[in-house]
């Protein structure tokens, strides 16, 4: 076992009684050494019920025959951070799991590990990080909140929050409803009801084959996520025995089954940043071309939230991930999984139970994928868009650029009705360096729905959009303003052309006047000049090449 490293001969007695001070016994080191990676904080709603999971995964583990180790990993809540500096640090939280992951497996040498995990940038970042390292590794996320309740409706937490915040400044909602809304919009432990981030990437954490099959929608206070996890605990011992590692799993054909499954759920824009950033630790080759070839073959066959009416319970109801498996069948690889399982034996026993959850194929709710690539003399290394959330008479737009350095201009501008309809709100430096850490723009994408704009105004940023951000609104614009890239020389009232089928995103300018333009152009100081954030805006990549350092 890797783990006789630090157990093992004469020259480890000295580890062999620091072990032993840990309440280990002489058969203990017989074991495989599992460690359990845990992103529990009381700050995150997603990760507050951790403990639970956390008690059965170590069951798991010690039935299977190995010993766990727990450790922590940092977390943020990326809805907490919003809107604010706390929002420049979630994508670059991501590199810190990864390295976290990679340092203390690689210390102790452990033989493999559990991540349990859930929110936006914490998965990604943990499977970059067994990625990297390659030893029998399995994921468990921790599962979705259930829907809040108001007068017999169902809430969710964008639209009942981040939304309801602009209509309260219109007058259609009174201050009480609002208290009421805030109350009642998160009432679990979980990830945010719909198909965020967090979900997104728990759904394609499951497509890949990295969790066991139905994990990604199993709710956070459901008996079955107990199970799951304790079943996790089991199976990574069996891992460990049979030599399973995660670039086994990873390979290109998973990734493009996890772009499939993306394309078919309507999932976040994130996933990109996400999915590349995985390929690029298992070295795999991937491309925003690979999302654009995929994306144009597969249907929009699930509506959740934030672009429809259903959430993450509807379609556990409906029958999860391996329902949706069973729908995309003949448009996946067959590709092996951690539970041991194919990807087609595992369709094989999945069953559909909500045909209008999980649409088949001649009722898919769009023709095309849910994420669209977008190029112009705007975004010369591409733009990305959530297509599947942009009403049919946004998919075309022209307006006139209205031009912010920061994404606070830009809310107050929106809330203090400055932006009128025909505007295209353009929030740069806000880039992967410039940002640093490429802001989620949450705040003012759902401003512009709450205050009656969405079918009028549209957004632009080389920042990047929470999974909840729904209508015209294109990010990852690359290059970013800091690194030069055209949106760097936009101006207020220059002519932005926004055209979706085609896939295109162009400023009306000639080639000779954006080249005037940049003669008189400097970039503007960096924000944040001490400190992690100003490390990683130095060695942070372009949003094009999923923004890895």
């Amino acid at each position: 076992m890797r783990s006789d490293k630090i157990k093992r001969g004469l020259e480890r007695v000295p580890h062999r009684a620091l072990l032993y001070a840990t309440g280990l016994a002489r058969k203990d080191l017989g074991r495989p050494f599992i460690g359990v990676a845990t992103s529990f904080t009381d700050l995150i709603p997603g990760h507050i019920g951790m403990r639970d999971l956390e008690r059965f995964i170590e069951r798991g583990i010690c039935f299977g025959g190995g010993v766990p180790f727990f450790f922590g990993v940092p977390g943020i809540c990326d809805g907490i951070a919003m809107g604010h500096l706390g929002m420049c640090y979630p994508l670059a939280l991501r590199e810190l799991v990864a390295d976290t992951i990679e340092i203390v497996c690689n210390a102790h040498q452990l033989d493999g590990i559990v991540c349990l995990t859930n929110c936006d940038k914490i998965t990604p970042g943990m499977i970059m990080g067994i990625a990297r390292l390659n030893i029998p590794a399995i994921i468990v996320t921790a599962g979705p909140m259930l829907s809040g309740r108001y007068n017999k409706r169902k809430l969710a937490f964008v639209h009942d929050t981040y939304e309801a915040l602009a209509r309260a400044k219109k007058g259609e909602i009174s201050p009480k409803e609002l208290a009421c809304l805030e109350m009642e919009a998160c009432p679990t432990a979980g990830s945010c009801q719909g198909l965020y981030t967090a979900n997104t990437m728990a759904c394609l954490t499951e497509a890949i084959g990295l969790s066991l099959p139905g994990c990604a929608s199993s709710l956070a206070v459901s008996a079955k996520k107990r199970r799951i996890a304790q079943a996790s605990g089991e199976r990574i011992v069996e891992l460990v025995r049979k030599n399973i590692t995660p670039r086994k799993i990873i390979t290109k054909g998973s990734v493009e089954n996890a772009i499939v499954v993306d394309m078919a759920l309507g999932g976040s824009t994130n996933t990109v940043l996400h999915l590349m950033g995985i390929a690029h630790e298992a070295g795999i080759k991937l491309t925003l071309n690979d999302f654009e070839r995929i994306g144009k073959n597969i249907p929009h066959i699930t509506n959740l939230e934030p672009a429809g009416p259903y959430f993450m319970e509807d379609l556990e109801y409906a029958g999860g991930i391996p329902a949706v498996l069973k729908r995309l069948k003949h448009k996946l690889n067959n590709c092996l999984t951690l539970s041991g399982k194919t990807i087609y034996e595992i369709t094989k026993e999945a069953k559909i139970f909500d045909e209008e959850v999980i649409r088949p194929f001649n009722r898919a709710y769009h023709p095309q994928g849910g994420i669209a690539v977008l190029y112009g003399n705007l975004a010369p290394d591409g733009a990305v868009v959530k297509q599947s959330a942009v009403s049919p008479k946004m998919m075309k737009f022209i307006g006139k650029a209205r031009v912010f350095d920061c994404e606070e201009e830009a809310m107050q501008a929106i809330l203090n009705r400055r932006i009128k309809e025909g505007d295209c709100v353009v929030i740069r430096y806000e880039g992967p360096a410039g940002g640093p850490g490429m802001r989620e723009m949450l705040a003012p994408t759902s401003a512009i729905v709450g205050m009656g704009l969405a079918e009028s105004v549209a957004l632009i940023t080389d920042g990047r959009f929470s999974g909840g951000t729904k209508g015209p609104c294109i990010g990852h614009i690359s290059p970013e303003a800091a690194a030069g890239g055209p949106i760097a020389i936009l101006r207020d009232d220059d002519i932005i052309d926004i055209d979706i089928p085609r896939r295109k995103i162009e400023v009306k300018l000639t080639k000779a006047q954006i080249q005037e333009r940049f003669m008189t152009w400097r970039p503007i100081p960096p924000k944040i000049k001490r400190g992690y954030l100003a490390r990683y805006s130095k060695l942070v990549s372009s949003a094009n090449q999923g923004a890895v350092l």
